[in-house]
């Protein structure tokens, strides 16, 4: 399944998430199940989520753009990894860029900054977020390849799959 041929099918009942993301993991094609936290330069939530079986799945994170901080680097990566996550899409920065991009993990983010993000407990977890105006509500399906990421509404997903298998 592509993104191309889901744009060619579903059209603009799907989200398009803009090209600002870059692809930075060693997986540049992944999909899943969405898994949605909120965060605001805390990293606590998204440390909680990975060390749970994520086979399937994929984590949204609305880090609300920060530039100050990364909330996502190698040892979270090699977490989720461990526990079978699909891929992380983040609306804000990771580190630790060269060994994630040699990580069996699909990565998106605005970019890389070398300053990690505080825990202190704070942030949401299992909520709609809005991510470049894209929705994304717990249980959408996420698509990411070379030609972009998409975001298809869980009541579109059986025939999505369905239509491009």
């Amino acid at each position: 399944m592509n993104t191309t041929d889901l744009c060619d099918l579903l059209g603009e009942r799907i989200g398009v998430l803009t090209p600002l993301l870059r692809d930075l993991g060693g997986r540049p094609r992944f999909a899943g199940e969405v898994v949605t936290v909120k965060c605001f330069e805390d990293s606590s939530r998204i440390k909680e989520l990975i060390v749970i079986p994520g086979q399937g799945k994929v984590l949204v994170v609305d880090a609300g753009g920060s530039e100050r901080c990364a909330v996502f680097g190698d040892m979270s990566a090699a977490t989720a990894i461990r526990n079978g996550w699909e891929g992380v899409v983040i609306y804000g920065y990771i580190r630790d860029a060269e060994p994630l991009a040699q990580m069996d993990l699909g990565m998106r983010a605005l970019g890389v900054v070398p300053m990690g993000s505080t825990r202190r407990g704070l942030g949401l977890t299992e909520l709609a977020i809005d991510i470049q105006g894209v929705r994304c509500h717990p249980g959408d399906y996420l698509v990411a390849d070379e030609n972009g990421v998409v975001v298809i509404p869980r009541e579109l997903t059986s025939e999505a799959l369905t239509a491009v298998t």
